[in-house]
């Protein structure tokens, strides 16, 4: 198996008071991730990234929980 395949992602979850909820999947091992973004309209925006070393301190300063995959998931699939 290919070193790529066996990447455990990590997942946070913000929700702020204006309903609005941002959900972040990083690969730890290249720094990239998924983030989604809902408003409280339900309008989604979906957008890839790229981050640097220091993402995880920089999310758990902005106030980010860790999640669960199953809910970044189901956002992503549009069934939440």
């Amino acid at each position: 198996m290919a070193k790529g395949q066996n990447i455990v992602h990590q997942y946070f979850k913000k929700q702020f008071a204006d309903g609005l909820k941002v959900f972040v999947k990083v690969n730890p091992i290249q720094f990239s991730g998924t983030e989604i973004t809902i408003e409280p309209t339900g309008a989604r925006q979906l957008r890839e990234l790229t981050f640097d070393e220091s993402i995880f301190e920089n999310l758990e300063h902005d106030g980010f929980e860790i999640c669960n995959p199953l809910e970044f998931n189901l956002y992503l699939s549009g069934l939440a």
